[in-house]
């Protein structure tokens, strides 16, 4: 350990940061963003004695004490006509890059080009010169894109969908990211994600399919002959199965009629591909089929978000990462194709960072005769478009082609880390040479803003109704059942569609209606922070609905069900209930919320830093590479809080992944230096989902930035992975 002491000069202003190199590069950078709100990926550090660049490679005990910092968003700002030359360097358009992305050195472009001209060379002479191979190859598919225009195809896929359900997850997610008003195309681009997520849940991967007779596993046979009532859906090939118990055989037609496969939801990658890409037509979304001749079919996917074709994997259920084959799963790719209805294209440069590679592959037909080839192919698909039509058409193929050709040398994100192939069988898997890591996270990931307001009005809100409870001498049993009629329609409340929710708040045999009737005020403040009210039905019942905004009703209705059954279950273990009783753990005051978070890596897209703020069990945050070490901070928004007591909850699954040795801490300065504030050892969760309660002991010391640093999970020999179900913090009253 080495303890430094910087003075950091930004713009104006002068600070002096106190740091510990043993908490590494990406801690030194939170630092800074607290003290400048400059994030960690704009922040460019410079020593003021050589005009050093300071990066995560850098020996900060041996940096210069005096340093400075810039935001790169200003120095473009400040500098146009540079970033300009720079980009026309790269020999690319106009545009923006992919979040991570940046353009080569000189010399590494240079040595690119170079290697791309040999490349070439070698194809004119290794290169086959009968283009019909190729369209032979692609003329199936761009009949088989044509079935998704088909209305009755496309109707068939929308009535299978749970459209209400994905619509209320689509929207959720947006105001999880502090967007409660989003736009149509913000909508469509969420829903569409959401599509991607429920496909992959619904649709079985068949590695070889169970016996249609005992269930029981079966063993491959070769291939059959198909039936007629096979090949009307499109099944020329049909893989044979016996039964390892009763030795029947099993037939697994390899359907290619998407109506098909919308009713038997199974196949491989070229099932998946082919289904899904329907789906996204049926809810209106310009897409294609990605075929990828080193055998892979995914889906591409216009985001008006976006403004360009997002890449779409339905059989791992991620998007938007185009290099997860070459860079996740070690691919060496040749060529990928997109069909659509209107053109065939040549995407394979938005898949690849090693395009020189590439191009010694490419040995079935020359670069000119493909592009020939395409060209008539996707003129052939034109042929009865308008003239608007086309120039649109032509207009945004120009631009693709551009920014293809700009992003082709760029430099990919190092932090972000691509996962293998997780469909299929593991030996199947290594025989194809597609084994690798098993998530896709981040190394090094965003500043990210928790939008948990909620959860600490909820927490709150129990209070008044816990206090009712002892004002009327309540008794516990009669305490909890009232707080199970809650419970009960909560449930019945987010069964129903997120726009039309109404339920009764039901009585029973211990809870007659007229203690509900009395009880209801004290509802009033849980029923606010659920954006619901309460009604007089004609009958003498009450009712709950919908009070303002749906999206906050589905955003807030998991965080009540899951605070209830800690509460219910609470309160179950109490002998008696009384004023004394009211006091932390059962009531959980204060709760510190809406502050920034960042950490020392996230898997994506479920197991981002916010989740573990989020309280619900639904989510968990995970590091991927965190079981030895990792760390996450809760910047606060506003006056600085004296924290008082934390809980930490055990995730989902994996007890081998829960946190056992930590360290709390906070600081006053933004986390320039640092105060230990609580350390724990050896803790372990017996069950999942246990939440842990930690009391400080009082210091009167008050922060504006808390740091966990994790330094080991329970089974450390077993996995590298840390996981959080959930994490509260709560401040002095003040």
């Amino acid at each position: 350990m080495v303890a430094r002491e910087f003075l950091v000069r930004h713009e104006d202003s002068t600070f002096a940061v106190d740091y510990d190199t043993d908490d590494g590069f990406e801690v030194f950078q939170f630092q800074l963003f607290s003290l400048t709100s400059i994030p960690p990926d704009e922040q460019k550090i410079v020593g003021e004695d050589d005009d050093r660049i300071v990066s995560d490679n850098s020996d900060l005990a041996a940096v210069s004490e005096k340093i400075r910092l810039v935001s790169i968003a200003s120095e473009k700002e400040k500098e146009p006509e540079k970033q300009e030359e720079t980009t026309s360097s790269g020999g690319a358009g106009a545009g923006n890059f992919h979040a991570g992305s940046s353009v080569m050195s000189d010399e590494e472009l240079a040595r690119m080009l170079q290697a791309e001209e040999e490349a070439l060379l070698l194809q004119h002479y290794a290169a086959g010169q009968n283009s019909g191979l190729f369209e032979e190859k692609i003329r199936p598919y761009i009949s088989q894109v044509l079935m998704y225009e088909d209305p009755v195809r496309k109707e068939a896929a929308r009535k299978t969908v749970p459209v209400d359900n994905l619509e209320e997850k689509a929207l959720v997610s947006l105001a999880k990211e502090g967007n409660l008003k989003p736009s149509k195309i913000e909508q469509d681009h969420a829903f569409l994600l959401q599509l991607l997520f429920w496909f992959k849940r619904s649709f079985s991967w068949v590695n070889a399919p169970p016996c249609d007779g005992c269930g029981n596993e079966t063993t491959g046979q070769g291939m059959g002959s198909a039936l007629a009532s096979e090949i009307q859906y499109g099944a020329s090939r049909v893989e044979l199965y016996r039964c390892n118990s009763c030795s029947r055989v099993t037939r697994f037609p390899r359907y290619n009629d998407p109506l098909k496969l919308v009713e038997t939801r199974k196949g491989r990658c070229g099932e998946w591909a082919n289904c899904f890409t329907l789906y996204c037509r049926a809810f209106g979304y310009e897409s294609r089929l990605v075929l990828d001749f080193t055998d892979h079919v995914w889906t591409e996917c216009y985001s008006e978000v976006l403004g360009r074709w997002m890449h779409l994997d339905p059989c791992e259920a991620i998007y938007d990462q185009p290099l997860l084959y070459e860079k996740g799963w070690d691919k060496k790719l040749n060529y990928v194709i997109a069909i659509a209805k209107d053109g065939v294209h040549d995407v394979t440069k938005r898949y690849t960072r090693k395009w020189h590679e590439v191009l010694s592959r490419r040995t079935i037909i020359t670069e000119s005769s493909l592009v020939s080839v395409l060209t008539s192919m996707t003129r052939e698909c034109r042929r009865n478009y308008t003239s608007e039509i086309l120039s649109v058409l032509e207009e945004r193929d120009k631009i693709e082609r551009e920014t293809i050709e700009r992003d082709l040398h760029s430099t990919d994100d190092a932090s972000i880390l691509l996962p293998g192939r997780q469909s299929g069988d593991n030996q199947w898997r290594i025989a194809r040479s597609e084994y690798g890591t098993d998530s896709l996270s981040l190394s090094s990931c965003p500043v990210r803003i928790c939008r948990d307001e909620h959860v600490t009005r909820i927490y709150n809100a129990f209070g008044a109704i816990l206090r009712k409870f002892v004002e009327d001498s309540l008794i516990v049993s009669k305490g909890v059942e009232v707080l199970k009629i809650l419970r009960t329609t909560i449930v019945d409340l987010k069964k129903l569609p997120y726009k039309k929710r109404r339920a009764s708040l039901k009585s029973n045999s211990i809870v007659g209606t007229s203690l509900v009737h009395h009880l209801l005020p004290s509802f009033s403040e849980l029923l606010n922070a659920l954006s619901l009210k309460s009604e007089l039905d004609t009958n003498g019942s009450v009712s709950v609905c919908l009070a303002g905004d749906p999206v906050q009703t589905a955003l807030a209705l998991p965080v009540a069900l899951h605070a209830l059954d800690e509460l219910i279950s609470d309160l179950s273990k109490c002998d008696n209930f009384s004023k004394d009783s009211l006091s932390f753990p059962l009531l959980r005051l204060n709760r510190i919320c809406s502050g920034a978070v960042h950490a020392s890596g996230e898997e994506l897209p479920f197991g981002i830093a916010t989740a573990a703020f989020d309280g619900t069990r639904m989510s968990k945050w995970e590091e991927p590479n965190g079981a030895r070490g990792s760390w996450i901070m809760y910047k606060l928004s506003a006056n600085m809080q004296e924290l008082v007591a934390y809980e930490l909850m055990s995730a989902n699954d994996a007890p081998e992944r829960d946190p056992m040795d930590w360290v709390v801490e906070g600081s006053n300065d933004r986390g320039s230096s640092w105060r230990v504030l609580d350390k724990q050892t050896s803790q372990v969760f017996n069950k999942r989902f246990q939440r842990k309660t930690y009391k400080i002991r009082p210091t009167g010391f008050s922060s504006n930035v808390f740091r966990f640093r994790f330094l080991a999970v329970r089974g450390i020999q077993s996995t590298s992975r840390l996981q959080v179900g959930s994490i509260d913090l709560y401040a002095r009253e003040s």
